[in-house]
């Protein structure tokens, strides 16, 4: 004897005991209970969602006539009547049922059509259900067109699909519609336990979890997984089980995993990957995990205080969500979710799996595969100049050609822009001059003077005397707009470059920076007016501490940017205990997380217990703001080193057409 599968047995046989679709219950039985009935209703929705099912209840509703035989239409059928027992049985001669992806010919629908000519034999409605509906041709759906818009009063169509994109509109025009939603994994669970418990069939609340998140929002592929696990645990349902048959992952791997991108542990991925290999499961359903796991995480990091979800693994994801930054995991979970659609183009799936957590390495914020790596040393100086030329460049004669560059420098953070002098010109055949030859400009060697406080030179902009003329002569140009010849003067506007790379170490003190501004109308547009070195003891404290925690990478991020903008209103040490308060007018950057994070790394570099009081005002002398002078310091003394070179000055008093690209010159 064979025994009837889950999603049949189980089947709804009334509105009432439909689970997951309240929305369209609620709809239909208020028009049945009201007798507001329409003669074409359109059911939409993925598979094993009820669509088949409340076609049945609908017209087992249409036709009831209730265990005395005097019934009328029902939202509530009795089940017991005979219109109701043929329309479980399949047996009744008005429902029809037409699967439209086997017969989807104008022939068909033709038949069908004929046929409603006839009023019902034994029932009150005839009902015509077609399943898949957007299978039919072109030419059926012509053909029904009419018959759909206007039917006998006698005569229910009740179509269904998976994919109403397909189906015309002047067909959807001419029904009511109905969306049966995917169902909640956690409507599934309770579902399947009430089955099982009238079945008889012992059960592990893991288990039906999985089954419940396999099915993907289907209750018939929710009853089939269930049938299918009973027979592979031998009549019983237990996690260990359910979750090979699946192929589930299960959390202690998503845990491994989790914690050796949070450590940088390259090894610990590959070697978490190998074993996903050897056990044989799957990468997609990796990431799927993988996935869940940085969802919950981000929420318990983002609501501290939000109650305990009821997965046995949430106190598993507590634990873990520490470990990452906010915006980290952020980051890995766009990564993850990016990442299941790579791994179809991957060799294998394996592979795919392997390159993503390694990219989730190389996109940490701060650190990188393996550990203790460091990040390249910056290049030292702000200008580098070509060698001086070996010999004189002759300009101005027709012998010589020179192609003007005047495309901007890059702008790419990655590689720093050196500016060099022009490139020697190759001389063309001699031919008779056309115009006097103006006499070689000589390459002047820069000269290094000796710094007072030891062994370093200084710069040859700094050698220049401050009242050095910066006119130069030269023609207006054609198809330039340009002053006069003896009024032009180059542009000295300083470029406010984010993304010049800073050094604090190279501002120059507040006496030097004063005398500058003084006597070198370049270095007068330094836009903010701070107090020389010495003059704010915390402030210089501050800044280098910053400084050492950027360096080694303890901060980053909104941490980061926090210690930045922050100003040190006050410090002190007693006890072991350093307290800090800080001033930041950003109050976005003042949240708790960040704050515990920045006095977390302070305490490590300091070496002792640190207390971090953050309070909203107008913060002044900060970090960034001395970076942000040390750039305008370092893009004057670029532009003028450019303007004053004698190779560069020759070249633009004897080529009208010859500038300087103004925001080309980049500093180091």
């Amino acid at each position: 004897m064979s025994s009837m599968v889950l999603a049949r047995k189980y089947r709804p046989k009334g509105f009432d005991s439909m689970v997951g679709q309240g929305h369209v219950v609620q709809a239909l039985s208020n028009a049945l209970s009201q007798q507001r009935l329409h003669h074409a209703y359109l059911f939409t929705g993925t598979r094993g969602v009820g669509k088949t099912t409340v076609s049945r209840i609908l017209a087992k509703s249409l036709n009831c006539v209730g265990l005395d035989g005097q019934g009328t239409i029902t939202a509530s059928p009795c089940g017991q009547c005979q219109p109701c027992r043929d329309i479980d049985a399949g047996r009744f001669v008005d429902y029809v049922e037409l699967d439209a992806a086997s017969n989807r010919g104008v022939e068909e629908i033709s038949q069908l059509l004929e046929q409603a000519v006839y009023k019902p034999v034994v029932g009150r409605f005839k009902v015509y259900m077609i399943d898949e509906v957007h299978m039919l041709s072109n030419t059926a759906f012509n053909a029904m067109l009419k018959t759909l818009e206007e039917p006998p009063d006698y005569l229910k169509f009740v179509l269904a699909t998976t994919d109403p994109q397909k189906v015309p509109v002047t067909v959807l025009s001419r029904c009511l519609q109905f969306n049966l939603r995917p169902m909640a994994a956690q409507t599934v669970h309770e579902h399947l336990s009430q089955v099982l418990a009238v079945e008889g069939i012992a059960f592990e609340p893991e288990a039906l979890r999985l089954l419940a998140r396999a099915a993907r929002g289907s209750m018939r592929d929710a009853m089939s997984l269930a049938d299918q696990a009973i027979a592979f645990g031998g009549g019983q349902l237990q996690e260990a089980p359910v979750r090979q048959m699946l192929g589930a992952v299960d959390r202690q791997h998503v845990q491994r995993i989790i914690e050796s991108v949070a450590q940088g542990d390259g090894k610990g991925v590959v070697d978490a990957v190998d074993t996903l290999r050897r056990l044989g499961l799957s990468a997609s359903g990796t990431l799927e995990e993988l996935a869940t796991a940085l969802q919950r995480m981000a929420v318990i990091q983002a609501v501290p205080g939000v109650d305990e979800s009821d997965d046995p693994d949430e106190l598993v994801w507590r634990s873990l969500a520490p470990l990452l930054a906010p915006d980290e995991t952020q980051l890995f979970y766009s990564l993850t979710l990016q990442g299941r659609a790579e791994l179809a183009l991957a060799p294998d799936e394996y592979s795919g799996l392997l390159m993503l957590l390694l990219r989730l390495l190389a996109f940490k914020p701060g650190g990188g595969i393996g550990t203790g790596a460091s990040s390249p040393p910056k290049a030292e100086g702000s200008v580098t100049r070509r060698q001086p030329l070996t010999e004189p460049v002759q300009v101005g004669a027709p012998s010589v050609r020179v192609a003007p560059s005047s495309a901007p420098a890059s702008t790419s953070t990655s590689a720093p822009v050196r500016l060099q002098s022009p490139v020697p010109v190759a001389a063309a055949p001699e031919m008779p001059a056309v115009r006097p030859q103006a006499a070689p400009v000589a390459r002047q060697e820069p000269v290094d003077t000796p710094s007072p406080a030891g062994g370093q030179a200084v710069p040859p902009w700094e050698a220049l005397p401050p009242e050095a003329d910066l006119s130069l002569a030269q023609e207006e140009p054609p198809g330039f707009d340009m002053p006069p010849q003896d009024e032009y003067t180059p542009s000295v506007e300083p470029d406010m470059r984010s993304d010049v790379p800073s050094d604090a170490g190279d501002a120059l003190s507040g006496a030097e920076l004063a005398a500058e501004r003084a006597s070198d109308p370049l270095l007068r547009a330094v836009s903010l007016d701070l107090p020389p070195p010495g003059a704010d003891p915390l402030s210089d404290r501050w800044a280098d501490l910053v400084a050492q925690l950027s360096a080694k990478g303890a901060i980053t991020a909104l941490v980061r940017e926090l210690a930045m903008q922050a100003q040190c209103v006050a410090q002190q040490d007693e006890g072991g205990q350093s307290m800090w308060r800080l001033r930041v007018e950003r109050e976005s950057l003042c949240s708790g997380s960040n704050r515990d994070r920045l006095a977390a790394a302070m305490g490590q570099a300091l070496e002792a217990a640190v207390t971090l009081e953050l309070e909203k005002g107008k913060a002044h002398n900060t970090p960034a703001q001395r970076d942000q002078v040390a750039r305008e310091r370092r893009q004057h003394q670029a532009d003028h080193l450019i303007e004053t070179d004698p190779l560069v000055r020759g070249l633009l008093s004897q080529y009208p057409g010859a500038r300087i690209v103004p925001g080309s010159i980049r500093p180091l």
